[in-house]
């Protein structure tokens, strides 16, 4: 292929003027034509061609494993190895051996994420509710397709739908399947593509065939009566709100509630959860409940193991003698994905557009692409008919003469000459004298000939009802009834995910809050954390530190209180006073690092209670800048622990100083110089990793080491440091304001 000639770009020269010998340029290219010639391609070829599945449920590389397998044969014949299957598909899909038996793996009965699964397997195809429960390569498992492919590929071979090129151009592959049922109502799927995701729970094939049956009948139809909420592989029990899947089935976008089904055995003490959410794993669940109660959020669980064997899930809970299992379950309900949402995004393909539909909008689709499915049948089995009428017309009239059209073909010469004159001798078409000229001479007989005429009225009854198909639309979807009814009947399976309604659950008793009393917070430089109450704290005030370490800070709180402990990594933990256990002035306290889990080789650095995020803090860095960022930029709607980028890491951290109001800050260098100005010379940011301003002008290597409200320094001469703009460079200290006069006079005494 020719290359398009490209216009003539600047082109400019590289850093390094020789690269292996040769002169190395570089084009100058603007974004916009670099989005549209290079990005705006890849993207689209992942919106359409991988990621979002279209009206018929499947992706593309779920339909070319699926047609492969049916071209195999495995739809009525035997197993065979799951890498010959692999093997045989990457005609169709290039993308390696190893995503191509994923694709198949997730299809799989075995690994059960799907309600009604496409592929029976035989082997280790792993479980869908567990991370580490691995599947076996495909040289050890084995595979055909399901009977209900049965219905996937009902009358492929009859034009239903547009066969088109594989990538190569050497074999043909369905742009999509004719299935006969709702599959992409069926069928979970999940798919993210550039700009955009899709996210679609599954349903039960009984209640969407009734469903679309119901729709097509009525177009008012309330699909709540038919389909009332999502079923999951994995059971569980969706917490029904009505608003909540009402927006969900009109709009396509929503969330709702899955929580575990769990049963109590009396005479062990021990829960066994047996069904868990369809977004969660049992390792998930088993790592935060440890967590839990390595943090003492939980302390009525002794043991905990995954009995999970092949009858199916089973996660065993050992309880502390007097625990309270309801009790329990709600606390891990709340804290763990026990109880997990699952958002719905129902992005599909039609028509190669990606569009997000409601519920009735997605049923109309596929009952209109299902119209043109059938249509399209219905119009292959006509032209079939209509051909072979045809042919026996032609036949019919030989019966008026069998002698005559006997004598023609002996009494031709030449064999090209038999169908000219055939036609000539019974005036038909070269169709039918090649079919009458073909028939065997022992079939040349009136009882045979009359045989094949009887025919001709069946088949002009059969032209004429498949005619009034097309031209009826009811009798269209009628036939599309009948098929839904079928699938009922063969396919149908009783729901999995149980229904809890919302309101059911509302009163149930909230947990006993933490109780809240007056406390004072220590945070050493080494990160020592401790909490003590204020009796405890007039028994004995001196605070015990390890050598070489002292106080950081300290705050009056409740034992309530949040706290955020930034981190020398630019990270910041939430905890909360309660999360720690009160002790007294002459221990260590809580070493944070630990207790928090921080990253290795990370250290606390400082320590800030946010109260109602209200006010803002100051960031002051060793290169002089300070950032005012808000403390709203903290906040979390979820329980989140961690934060990364808590502030900038251009250059190393000098001091925090939380902010309530409009005051005065003094900041110190490492020269003994010292500056005093107004925070309302800094403008609060947003963004965490701002870099801050200048407030400061440094002398060679000097650096910012601690700043300070100025009612928490010695400073007297106020005048003499204070400054009206920044960056400001700041004036070297007198020695009354360093505080050294007072410790003079005291070692005087």
């Amino acid at each position: 292929m020719a290359r398009k000639k490209q216009p003539e770009q600047k082109r400019k020269p590289s850093g390094d003027p020789n690269v292996m010998g040769l002169r190395a340029e570089v084009l100058e290219q603007p974004i916009t034509e670099t989005l549209e010639t290079n990005y705006m391609p890849y993207a689209m070829s992942v919106i359409i061609s991988r990621a979002i599945p279209e009206i018929d449920g499947f992706k593309p590389s779920h339909r070319k494993l699926l047609y492969t397998m049916y071209k195999m044969g495995l739809l009525t014949g035997g197993r065979t190895k799951s890498a010959n299957i692999v093997g045989q598909t990457m005609r169709l899909n290039p993308h390696g051996d190893a995503a191509i038996y994923e694709t198949m793996v997730r299809l799989s009965k075995g690994y059960e994420a799907l309600l009604t699964p496409f592929v029976d397997s035989k082997g280790n195809f792993g479980k869908v509710y567990s991370r580490d429960m691995s599947y076996a390569a495909s040289r050890y498992t084995e595979a055909k397709l399901a009977p209900v492919c049965a219905e996937i590929f009902r009358d492929i071979d009859k034009d239903t739908v547009d066969m088109v090129d594989n990538y190569d151009g050497t074999m043909k592959e369905p742009s999509l399947l004719p299935t006969t049922f709702p599959n992409v109502l069926v069928s979970a799927n999940t798919g993210i593509a550039v700009g955009m995701a899709s996210q679609i729970c599954g349903f039960n094939l009984a209640e969407v065939c009734e469903t679309a049956i119901a729709c097509i009948r009525d177009s008012a139809h309330n699909i709540s009566l038919t389909l009332p909420a999502p079923d999951f592989p994995t059971g569980g029990e969706i917490i029904y709100d009505a608003a909540e899947m009402d927006a969900i089935y009109r709009t396509g976008r929503g969330s709702f509630k899955v929580r575990a089904r769990w049963r109590y055995l009396d005479k062990e003490n021990v829960i066994e959860v047996y069904e868990i959410p369809y977004s969660t794993t049992v390792e998930a669940i088993m790592d935060k409940t440890i967590e839990l109660v390595k943090a003492g959020k939980i302390k009525e669980i002794s043991d905990m193991r995954d009995e999970t064997d092949l009858s199916g899930l089973k996660l065993a809970i050992d309880l502390k003698r007097g625990a309270d299992p309801e009790k329990l379950m709600r606390k891990l309900f709340k804290m763990t994905t026990l109880c997990d949402a699952f958002s719905c995004n129902f992005n599909i393909l039609v028509c190669g557009n990606p569009k997000v539909m409601g519920i009735r909008e997605i049923l109309d689709e596929w009952t209109a692409w299902r119209i043109d499915c059938v249509k399209r049948r219905v119009f292959c089995d006509l032209g079939k008919k209509r051909a072979k009428l045809h042919l026996l017309n032609g036949l019919k009239k030989i019966l008026l003469d069998i002698d005559k059209a006997i004598a023609i073909i002996r009494n031709t010469e030449r064999e090209e000459d038999v169908v000219p004159n055939l036609m000539i001798g019974f005036g038909i078409d070269e169709t039918q004298a090649e079919y009458v000229a073909e028939i065997k001479l022992r079939n040349i007989n009136r009882e045979y000939i009359l045989k094949r005429t009887e025919e001709v009225s069946a088949l002009e009854a059969d032209i004429a009802d498949l005619e009034d198909i097309l031209d009826n639309r009811r009798r269209v979807q009628d036939i599309i009834i009948g098929e839904l009814r079928d699938v009922i009947k063969k396919y149908s399976s009783p729901r999995k995910t149980g229904i809890v309604y919302a309101d059911d659950i509302a009163d149930e008793p909230e947990e006993a809050e933490e109780a809240d009393y007056s406390v004072t917070l220590f945070l050493s430089r080494e990160g020592y954390f401790k909490k003590i109450t204020p009796q405890s704290l007039r028994m004995s005030s001196e605070q015990k530190y390890k050598e070489n370490d002292g106080l950081r800070r300290s705050f009056e709180a409740t034992n309530r209180a949040e706290i955020l402990f930034f981190t020398d990594k630019q990270q910041v933990y939430k905890a909360h006073a309660a999360d720690f256990d009160d002790c007294k002035a002459s221990v260590l306290g809580a070493y944070l690092p630990s207790v928090l889990g921080c990253d290795e080789d990370e250290s606390i650095v400082d320590m800030v209670l946010p109260g109602d995020y209200s006010g803002s803090i100051l960031f002051f860095y060793q290169n002089g800048k300070a950032a005012r960022v808000e403390m709203s930029a903290y906040a979390t709607k979820t329980n989140r622990k961690k934060l990364i980028g808590a502030y900038s890491d251009k250059s190393p951290l000098a001091a925090i100083v939380p902010l309530m109001g409009e005051s005065e800050i003094a900041v110190y260098t490492d020269e003994g110089r010292a500056l005093v100005f107004s925070t309302a010379l800094l403008q609060p940011k947003t963004s965490r990793s701002t870099q801050g301003v200048g407030v400061m002008n440094l002398k060679g290597k000097r650096f910012v080491t601690e700043a300070h409200p100025l009612s928490d320094t010695p400073i007297k001469n106020l005048s003499r440091y204070r400054v009206r703009t920044i960056p400001a460079l700041g004036a070297l200290l007198k020695s009354e304001d360093r505080g050294e006069e007072q410790l003079s006079i005291l070692s005087e005494e």
